[in-house]
């Protein structure tokens, strides 16, 4: 993930995979842009319903891609990237990037469980937004601030993870074990200002274009009936195509 400052780790893995990102990277975006182009340019309505929403917090690595995923999910009424896991003196991009505060870079989704269910919600965590075989990394980005992780809010959610993990583990879903912990949400803490939206933000940055598009791609791919395209950015007042 790139940030304000060049002396970030992954700025080196991002040097080495540059050319590859705007060679198979951008075919990704490309993906995208067509998919941006045949939605119905039409804005995103709340849809009134009088059901209270819930909220599910994951980590599966850099927030930047987990968060575009799920803001494309139907149902999904807001994404906010953060830190769980840890401490709140401790809860700062920097400081978590050390690997040393026990927090792990999370979103937090609130969501419409009459339009979307918490196990659509792991199904997809599982399948689209990272890979859950692999341990305190995801893609370039290494440390146990990239751990896979159900932050469960209830014993329902605690339930439905570990059944989701056990059942995909028997019938070897992804090829290897998955090592994703499920463990208690104690608390959710925003991150800051410059990492939220940051994908619709900065859609041809080279880390999102390589990383990320795929993601939001195979999520149309896998899931078409529950992707949205109009994307509201909080905020902004706008809504994205992606």
């Amino acid at each position: 993930m790139l940030t304000k400052s060049d002396a970030n780790p992954r700025l080196s893995v991002l040097k080495i995979a540059v050319a590859l990102s705007f060679l198979f990277g951008l075919l990704a975006y490309d993906h995208g842009m067509a998919l941006k182009h045949a939605a119905i340019d039409v804005p995103v309505a709340q849809a009134a319903t009088t059901t209270p929403a819930d909220t599910a917090v994951f980590s599966g690595g850099c927030f930047w891609g987990v968060d575009a995923v799920f803001k494309h999910v139907k149902g999904v009424e807001q994404v906010t990237s953060g830190y769980s896991g840890g401490n709140a003196d401790t809860a700062n991009y920097e400081t978590v990037s050390t690997g040393t505060t026990g927090h792990a870079e999370s979103v937090q989704v609130v969501y419409d469980p009459a339009q979307i269910s918490y196990d659509q919600l792991l199904k997809i965590f599982f399948n689209v937004a990272h890979d859950p075989t692999e341990l305190n990394r995801q893609g370039p980005d290494e440390g146990t601030q990239y751990r896979s992780v159900v932050f469960y809010a209830n014993d329902q959610q605690k339930k439905e993870a570990e059944q989701y993990i056990s059942e995909a583990d028997k019938k070897n879903t992804f090829g290897a074990p998955i090592v994703t912990q499920v463990v208690p949400l104690k608390h959710f803490y925003p991150a800051e200002a410059y990492h939220q939206n940051y994908f619709e933000m900065h859609p041809k940055n080279p880390y999102i274009v390589f990383n990320d598009w795929p993601k939001v791609n195979a999520l149309h791919d896998k899931y078409p009936e529950l992707y949205k395209f109009n994307v509201q950015v909080a905020g902004s007042g706008a809504a994205t195509e992606n």
